[in-house]
């Protein structure tokens, strides 16, 4: 077996770093074109006791803050925001990022303790 040497380090790592970087240039290609990669699917679940739902919504007032996702618990909407990480907040559990938006809804259920959710004000 050959002895690892600097130059064949190098060159592995310059192929590598080439390899992400064409990677990272094809992702902004798709989410032009509409398409949005790891975007949440639709979910609809009694979560201790409660209906949670959630899908991807078409206009809305907050729809810049949430990528145009809706949460509902029991038929009120839950205000969700995408964070840049990728990860997911509610106005109840603001300061607890989750990675999806079921697990946003399910957060927000665990911290109403049973307590209605009310609506959010739209101004």
């Amino acid at each position: 077996m050959p002895e690892l040497s600097r130059r064949r380090a190098l060159g592995a790592a310059a192929a590598l770093a080439a390899a992400v970087g064409t990677q990272a240039v094809a992702a902004p290609a798709a989410t032009a074109a509409g398409h949005r990669p790891g975007a949440p699917g639709s979910f609809d679940e009694v979560y201790k006791g409660r209906r949670i739902q959630g899908r991807p919504a078409a206009g809305g007032h907050h729809q810049h803050h949430g990528g145009g996702y809706a949460v509902l618990i029991d038929g009120v909407e839950l205000h969700v925001m995408q964070n840049a990480d990728g990860s997911w907040i509610s106005v109840v559990s603001h300061y607890d990022p989750v990675p999806t938006p079921r697990a946003a809804a399910r957060a927000a259920v665990d911290e109403l303790q049973g307590a209605r959710l009310l609506p959010f004000p739209a101004n």
